[in-house]
């Protein structure tokens, strides 16, 4: 049930603008003080697709939010408000069909209109395995049927989703859903047009001038690989008038200290800070600290080219996850608020249905860093193996804050474990994406936002057949209580969140993964920056109600 958003590790988002129109205030404070009709941004990584069925990460999340719309959008509080859809939807008495009405205003940048089907053809091919979605399974066990579609059983078309007439939409649900309403502002829901998807093949979504859109902005100026593109305003959006901005250009930069010397200069609006940056903006009035719901940790590859290898070991495992003082990073090489972190579920996101205790603190922490204990495990492992000592090749982003942590690792690991070796191997981030489907790694550096407020968008992910799970993590027990989290449980909201509190237990007593850290964004912002949406869970950023104010 959720997003395979894979995050650019210590990814940096930059946010400035270019000055069309500057306006001095009355005291000649011309820094704090501009008119603009354009917003620049700095990413840290390419836009790996704008097929919002093969989307698996946070920059085209961020890109499809800003350019498409799905029934809802997370507004500046955080909350699904209404969007393709017009009215909230008629229920029926068992909670299982929904019935939407889609907005007669609402079009497509080529003029065609919104409809129903729309999404029918859309989700359809969300789940037909010959798509090839990794984000599929977040349908399954949501809309009836969407299993068994994405397994082959069943064909397409008995999804449980239609078409009534050209502005209403049916959704049979497999079950209760508590967060259905937060799902569907995400990239795998959004609807795409037939007529014209069938049409451009598999030039579709290829580069800007070959996808459509429907959302505040159109896309422009991607050529489908490149380290630049645009939006403009969508002069078609059913909701253009809320549109403040004209047009926003993007940039990818890969060095914080190209951001800050653009932020000094007055050329740069927002920056996310990292490291001894962070440092130097102490006491500065526009340096802030930002939680958000992005837990990063080592993923552990089990199985590599058909073999296992040595990290299907539990021992190993152990030993690494407990091996770094991951506080000590958190200090001096994030220094930016982020938490040291020791469960995978970040703190903040979700509470106890009954008692209102958040989920991190009631499950408290379960893999700490001890390197006495970290050493025992090694030699245990390295003595099942049959071996003296092993080499693991550490698959990292290139930026330079994702090198910076890599190297803490490897120095980390290396002195605090006699018989471990660490390489590092730092590839651009959407060469990581391919890298991690293929599972050609030993040990990544990965990261996951949370798409809607419930522990399960976390827990879900290293079930065995998860198309997420990329590393051949099986432990049947904790597919039994994923089972019943999504099932039988929905009925049950205190047993479903001991369940979720028992997977959680279960998945890191095998050291499945190594939790990291959770990350805080340290931001700069100028204070003539108003309403860019900042997303707890979900894409990133909404650039539908951003200004740059006199």
């Amino acid at each position: 049930m959720k997003n395979i958003k894979l995050l650019s590790l210590l990814g940096i988002t930059l946010l400035s603008t270019a000055i069309l129109v500057a306006c001095s205030s009355n005291n000649g404070d011309s820094e704090n003080s501009k008119t603009t009709e354009e917003l620049n941004l700095i990413e840290t990584a390419e836009i790996p697709t704008m097929d919002s069925a093969l989307n698996t990460d946070t920059v085209g999340s961020t890109v499809m939010n800003n350019v498409m719309e799905g029934l809802y959008r997370l507004n500046l509080d955080n909350k699904p408000e209404l969007a393709m859809a017009s009215e909230e939807p008629s229920i029926s008495e068992d909670g299982l069909t929904y019935t939407y009405k889609i907005r007669e205003d609402a079009k497509w940048s080529n003029g065609d209109p919104v409809t129903a089907n729309d999404f029918v053809f859309s989700w359809r091919r969300l789940v037909n395995p010959s798509t090839g979605s990794q984000s599929a399974y977040m349908m399954g066990g949501i809309i009836k049927n969407a299993s068994e579609v994405n397994k082959g059983n069943i064909a397409p078309e008995e999804l449980g989703v239609k078409a009534i007439d050209e502005t209403t939409l049916e959704v049979q649900l497999e079950s209760k859903v508590p967060y259905f309403e937060d799902l569907l502002s995400l990239a795998m829901f959004l609807p795409q047009n037939e007529s014209y998807v069938t049409e451009k093949g598999k030039k579709y979504a290829s580069d800007s001038d070959n996808a459509i859109y429907n959302g505040p902005f159109v896309l422009t100026d991607w050529d489908g690989t490149g380290l630049s593109w645009s939006y403009e305003k969508n002069k078609d959006y059913w909701d253009v008038d809320k549109v403040k901005l004209d047009k926003i250009n993007v940039d990818v930069v890969k060095e914080t200290s190209t951001a800050i010397n653009l932020y000094d200069a007055g050329e740069v609006d927002t920056i996310k800070l990292s490291g001894e940056y962070v440092q130097t903006k102490q006491g500065d009035p526009d340096l802030k600290s930002v939680p958000t719901s992005s837990v990063f940790f080592f993923k552990y590859n089990q199985e590599r080219n058909g073999a296992p290898t040595a990290l299907a070991n539990e021992n190993i495992r152990k030993a690494i996850s407990m091996g770094f003082d991951k506080e000590a990073y958190a200090k001096t090489v994030l220094q930016n608020g982020s938490l040291p972190a020791n469960g995978l579920v970040p703190e903040g996101l979700s509470v106890n249905p009954s008692t209102g205790e958040d989920y991190r603190e009631e499950n408290g922490n379960l893999l700490n860093y001890d390197i006495d204990a970290a050493q025992d495990y090694l030699k245990k492992g390295l003595a099942e193996l049959g071996l003296d000592s092993i080499t693991l090749e550490l698959l990292s982003d290139d930026s330079e804050n994702a090198k910076k942590s890599s190297e803490y690792m490897q120095g980390q690991l290396m002195q605090n474990l006699p018989g471990l070796e660490i390489s590092i191997r730092s590839v651009p981030f959407n060469v990581r994406l391919d890298v991690n489907k293929r599972q050609d790694y030993d040990i990544q550096m990965a990261g996951w936002g949370a798409d809607y407020a419930d522990p399960i968008n976390f827990l879900e992910l290293f079930e065995t057949e998860n198309s997420n799970n990329k590393a051949s993590i099986s432990i049947p027990e904790y597919d039994v209580l994923i089972e019943k989290i999504g099932t039988t449980d929905l009925d049950d909201p205190d047993q479903r969140w001991a369940n979720m509190l028992s997977a959680e237990k279960l998945l890191l007593e095998e050291a499945a993964i190594g939790p990291i850290y959770q990350r805080y964004n340290a931001i700069l912002e100028k204070s003539y920056v108003e309403d860019i949406g900042t997303h707890l869970v979900g894409p990133e950023y909404s650039f539908k109600w951003a200004s740059v104010s006199e």
